[in-house]
C-alpha cells in the first residue's frame, strides 16, 4: 500500500470499520518529564526497568512475561504489579504524539495492549467504556472486567450493562486505572490466553461487533509468540485482509506471519501516518529509533 492511501484508512478509523491496534513502539516520543529519558514500553524496556537499570540472564532478557515470572517466583506476585503501578500510574511522562493524535480523532473503539494510561487520557472529556484484562482469578470463567466512565470517573459494570453507543477502549494488557490490573508474567499469559482461546477474554458484545472489521497495527512487532498469539485471538473472526501494519524494516519472519494472517506492512513510521493528516510529527531525537 503506498501512502497516499493513508486518509482513505483514517476515515475507516473514525467510522470504525477500521480498528486501531496499538503496541509498544507507539510510545515513541513519551519520556520522563524531569530526566528526559524515553518511557519503557517494549520487551527489553520493561525488562531493564524492572531490575533497577541492569540486564537479567540472558534466557530471561528473551521476552518481559519471562523475566515477570522469575521476578515474581522471587519476591512474588505483588512485586510486578507494584512496579508497573508505580511506572505507569504516575503522572511522569509526557504524551506520545500517537495518543494526541487519537485524541483529535478518536475512533470508536481502540485496542492497546500497553500498560500505560495515556489512552485513557485522550478520552478523558468522553463518556466511555473500558475493558481491562485480568488473570488467575477465582469465582468467574471471564478474564475482563469493564467499567463506565461517565466524564469525571469509572464505576465497574457487568457487560450486560455497557452502553454500546459509547467509545470502547480494550486494554488486554491492563492498566493501572481505575484499579491496578495486569496481564504480565508467563503465568498470567497462559491463564489469559487460555481464557481468550476458549471465548471468555473478551465481552460478547465484542464477538459480534469484530466480524469483518480490519485493523491498523500500530507499534507493533510480530517477532514475539506472545504478542502474536494475544493479537491472533483478539481478531478473531476479522476480515480476510485483517488490515495493516506500521513496520518499517520488518524483518522475514514478520512478513511471512504477516502474510499468513492476511495483514499488509507498510514500510512506513509511525510520521508517515502522522503527517497524512497534517499533524507534528515526533521529534528526531525520539523518532530516530521508531522501528513501526
Amino acid at each position: 500500500m503506498s501512502e497516499p492511501l493513508f486518509p482513505e484508512i483514517i476515515d475507516g478509523l473514525k467510522s470504525g470499520q477500521i480498528i486501531p491496534y496499538i503496541g509498544p513502539s507507539a510510545l515513541k516520543g513519551a519520556v520522563h518529564k524531569e530526566t528526559g529519558a524515553d518511557i519503557p514500553a517494549d520487551s527489553d524496556s520493561l525488562i531493564l526497568a524492572m531490575n533497577g537499570g541492569q540486564p537479567m540472564a540472558p534466557k530471561l532478557m528473551y521476552e518481559f512475561p519471562r523475566a515477570a515470572m522469575n521476578k515474581e517466583l522471587k519476591k512474588g506476585r505483588n512485586f510486578v504489579t507494584k512496579f508497573l503501578t508505580e511506572l505507569y500510574g504516575k503522572d511522569n511522562w509526557t504524551r506520545a504524539p500517537i495518543h494526541d493524535w487519537l485524541a483529535e480523532i478518536k475512533p470508536p473503539y481502540i485496542i492497546d495492549i500497553n500498560r500505560d494510561t495515556m489512552l485513557q487520557a485522550s478520552y478523558v472529556d468522553t463518556p466511555h467504556n473500558l475493558i481491562l484484562g485480568i488473570s488467575r482469578i477465582g469465582g468467574t470463567d471471564y478474564r475482563f472486567k469493564i467499567y463506565h466512565y461517565d466524564g469525571s470517573s469509572y464505576t465497574e459494570i457487568e457487560h450486560q450493562s455497557a452502553d454500546l453507543s459509547l467509545p470502547l477502549l480494550f486494554k488486554p494488557m491492563g492498566s493501572p486505572t481505575p484499579e491496578p490490573s495486569y496481564i504480565a508474567s508467563d503465568a498470567d499469559y497462559v491463564d489469559y490466553l487460555t481464557e481468550l482461546m476458549g471465548g471468555f477474554g473478551i465481552p460478547p458484545f465484542l464477538k459480534e461487533s469484530r466480524k469483518d472489521k480490519q485493523y491498523l497495527f500500530i507499534g507493533m512487532r510480530f517477532s514475539r509468540d506472545t504478542e502474536r498469539m494475544v493479537m491472533s485471538d483478539i481478531t478473531y473472526a476479522s476480515a480476510q485482509h485483517k488490515g495493516w501494519a506500521l513496520i518499517q524494516e520488518p524483518t522475514k519472519k514478520e512478513e511471512r506471519f504477516c502474510t499468513k494472517m492476511g495483514i499488509e506492512i507498510i514500510k512506513s513510521d509511525i510520521n508517515a501516518l502522522l503527517s497524512a493528516t497534517s499533524w507534528p510529527v515526533i521529534e528526531e531525537s525520539a523518532a530516530a529509533q521508531v522501528g513501526c
